[in-house]
């Protein structure tokens, strides 16, 4: 099992959103775990990494959408959140 954890940058986001956004955020952040690369691939620096997104929408999160960004290393089992930008 993939483990999955936020930055500190992404958990202070986190704690900013709503009740229902958190809920969806961290909905995700349980499916990263079973499935790591389920998000939108993104370039990515590190050749040991892959970058990903995950794009929630308006309906999903009872608020606003809301994109986490995340890095996925399949050498160590494990993503990392590591922004949530939520829109307007």
């Amino acid at each position: 099992m993939t483990h999955a954890f936020y930055s500190d940058a992404a958990d202070k986001a986190r704690a900013e959103l709503s009740r229902s956004e958190q809920a969806a955020v961290e909905s995700v952040r349980r499916a990263l775990e079973a499935d790591p690369e389920q998000g939108r691939g993104l370039p990515d620096a590190d050749p040991r990494s892959e970058s990903y997104v995950v794009e929630l929408l308006p309906e999903q999160t009872g608020g606003r959408g809301i994109s986490l960004v995340y890095r996925y290393s399949q050498d160590l089992d494990a993503a990392l959140i590591l922004w949530l930008i939520a829109g307007p």
